[in-house]
């Protein structure tokens, strides 16, 4: 779909509160990644149909992720994992400021050596992957023995601006190196028999892998 087709689906979402488009522009200007609008809402409207009751998130930058799904779905508990200790911070007291501290707790860490902490707060229903993205398989494997039967993973970024589908983007050897870490995830995903898997084209690319 072409721009103009995301700019009139776009019109269609429901005003979001205040609190979280001063998120957005925070994230802006201070060069923060947070998931795309179309991205967010399509992840929110598949949390909505699945209604998990703990949710782990891998990766809290801000807390916007967080602070949407927990504005979502009021049921549910959000454990997430931040190795940045500023931004994580931040998320904090973002946190603080929308009232959602009974909802989620977050862990300061890096989510390859805390599973410990984290699996004491498990089972989980779903994972959302927002983190370092070479590590995305990593991270998978670690956590996804933490979901409950009917559990499911939800993978951002896994488009990377559509970089992934090029031969040769015109990108940095760095950028080209992590575009590959990218697609052998994603054949891994999709090759994977104990998940089935779809990938969305909404914001930067949603992998949604639910359990067999």
């Amino acid at each position: 779909m072409n721009k103009k087709v995301y700019e009139y689906i776009e019109k269609f979402y429901k005003d979001r509160p205040a609190f979280f488009t001063n998120m957005e522009e925070y994230a802006d200007d201070h060069d923060v990644p947070i998931m795309e609008l179309d991205g967010m809402e399509t992840l929110l409207q598949w949390l909505r149909f699945q209604q998990p009751l703990k949710i782990l998130e891998v990766g809290t930058a801000i807390g916007y992720s967080a602070l949407r799904m927990a504005d979502a779905l009021p049921n549910v508990h959000i454990i997430s994992i931040e190795r940045d200790k500023e931004r994580l911070d931040q998320a904090n007291q973002f946190i603080k400021k929308f009232g959602k501290e009974q909802q989620i707790t977050t862990l300061y860490g890096d989510a390859l050596e805390i599973r410990e902490d984290v699996a004491s707060y498990g089972p989980f229903d779903a994972i959302f992957i927002d983190a370092a993205k070479s590590q995305y398989g990593r991270f998978f494997e670690l956590y996804t023995p933490l979901l409950t039967q009917n559990g499911a993973v939800y993978t951002d970024n896994v488009l990377f601006k559509g970089l992934v589908a090029e031969a040769e983007p015109e990108v940095s050897r760095n950028v080209k190196q992590l575009l590959r870490k990218i697609d052998r995830y994603n054949h891994w995903l999709m090759d994977n028999k104990d998940f089935e898997t779809v990938i969305l084209p909404v914001g930067d690319g949603l992998a949604i892998s639910k359990k067999r």
